[in-house]
C-alpha cells in the first residue's frame, strides 16, 4: 500500500477531507467522538508512520491514565486541547493514548510506542513511579512529563507553579481575616498535591497559625481516583481545596450539613476549571495557564527530539488568583 493520505482516511471513516484535517491538526469544529474516531483510523492505517518517515510532521503521543478520565471533561482532557490547538503552529501531531490500569500495573508499553508510531511521548497526570522508570528504560524517544515530577525526571518536568501559587492564595485568605484553615487534599496521592500543601503550609507557618491533623483532610481514594470527603468534628473558617472539582464537591458536603459559603465558611481552589456539566460555585482559585503550559511541553518535547544532548530543566508555568463568590471578608475580634 502507497503512502496513507488524508482523502484515505476521510473515506474510510465517512467524512471529508477538510474535517480529517481539522482533527488532525487540532482545529475547532470537529467534535471529539469524530476526532477521535479519524484518530484511531489514522493511526491503524499507519499514517502517523508515514508522517514520520517523511519529516514533515512530528508526531507526539500524550498518555492519559484512565483514573483521571470519566465520562465527564476533565481537566487533562481539557490540556489535551489545548495541546492539540498549540500543536499545528509547532508543526507537530498530538495524538492521546489512555493508560488502562491493568496496562500501568503490568508495565506494558504504550500500544503507540509498541508501534514505533511516534517520536516523543507527553505523560500528563502524576503514574506509578515504576512504570516512569521502566518506559524510560525501554524506550529510546523522549519522555516528557507534565504536571507532576520526581528527583529523577524533574529535568524533563513541565508544572503549574503550586507551591507558590497556593502560598499566595492562603496569604488572601489571612488579609481577608481567616486564620482557622484546613487543606483537602490526598497529599500522596500527586507531587502537584504535595506541592499544593506545602505552599499552604509555608503560609500557615509564617504566621504562626495552627494546623491541628483533623485539618490536613484526605480527599480521594488513591487507586481510582474517586472523590471521598467527610468534615472534621471540628470546622475550620475556612477550607483550602487542592483543585476546583475537589472545592465544589465540598460545596455540596457543607451544605448538605448545613453550611453557608461563603457566609458561614470560606473554599477555594486551584485551577479555575470545572468540567461541563458541574454548577457554577463560584469558587475563588488560582487559574492554571493550561495554554502556558501546553506550550511548554511541546517545545520541552521537540527540544529533546531535535536537540537530545541540549541541557533540561524542569519548566514551571506560573498563573493567578481568581477572586470570586466564595470568600468574604471576615470581620475579627482579637
Amino acid at each position: 500500500m502507497g503512502k496513507v493520505r488524508m482523502l484515505d482516511i476521510a473515506n474510510q471513516v465517512g467524512v471529508s477531507a477538510v474535517t480529517v484535517h481539522n482533527a488532525l491538526t487540532g482545529q475547532k469544529g470537529v467534535s471529539d467522538v469524530v476526532r477521535d474516531r479519524i484518530i484511531n483510523t489514522a493511526r491503524e492505517m499507519g499514517y502517523f508512520q508515514d508522517q514520520k518517515k517523511s519529516g514533515s510532521l512530528k508526531s507526539i503521543a500524550v498518555i492519559i491514565s484512565e483514573k483521571y478520565l470519566a465520562e465527564y471533561t476533565t481537566f487533562y482532557w481539557k490540556m489535551y486541547q489545548e495541546l492539540m490547538m498549540v500543536a499545528p503552529d509547532k508543526n507537530c501531531m498530538v495524538v492521546a493514548e489512555i493508560l488502562k490500569h491493568e496496562v500501568e500495573d503490568s508495565l506494558k508499553l504504550p500500544r503507540c510506542v509498541e508501534e514505533n508510531a511516534v517520536e516523543g511521548l507527553i505523560i500528563m497526570g502524576e503514574i506509578d513511579r515504576r512504570y516512569i522508570s521502566n518506559l524510560r528504560e525501554r524506550v529510546k524517544i523522549p519522555v516528557v512529563i507534565m504536571d507532576f515530577y520526581y528527583k529523577e525526571v524533574a529535568d524533563y518536568a513541565v508544572v503549574s507553579d503550586g507551591f507558590y501559587g497556593m502560598y499566595l492564595l492562603t496569604e488572601y485568605l489571612y488579609e481577608k481575616g481567616y486564620r482557622e484553615m484546613a487543606y483537602v487534599g490526598s497529599i500522596q496521592a500527586t507531587s502537584s498535591i504535595m506541592d499544593r500543601y506545602c505552599g499552604f503550609h509555608r503560609a500557615l507557618l509564617e504566621h504562626g497559625l495552627p494546623h491541628p491533623d483533623e485539618w490536613r483532610m484526605e480527599d480521594r481514594d488513591l487507586h481510582s481516583g474517586e472523590i471521598i470527603l467527610n468534615l472534621p468534628a471540628k470546622m475550620p473558617e475556612a477550607f483550602v481545596c487542592n483543585c476546583d472539582m475537589v472545592a465544589s464537591k465540598l460545596i455540596d458536603v457543607l451544605k448538605e450539613n448545613g453550611f453557608r459559603v461563603p457566609e458561614d465558611v470560606a473554599v477555594v481552589g486551584f485551577d479555575n476549571y470545572l468540567y461541563p456539566g458541574l454548577p457554577n460555585r463560584d469558587i475563588t482559585t488560582y487559574a492554571v495557564d493550561m495554554k502556558g503550559m501546553a506550550d511548554a511541553a511541546l517545545r520541552k518535547t521537540i527540544k529533546c527530539i531535535d536537540r537530545p544532548e541540549a541541557k533540561k530543566r524542569i519548566d514551571l508555568v506560573a498563573g493567578h488568583i481568581v477572586e470570586k463568590g466564595s470568600v468574604r471578608t471576615k470581620e475579627r475580634h482579637e
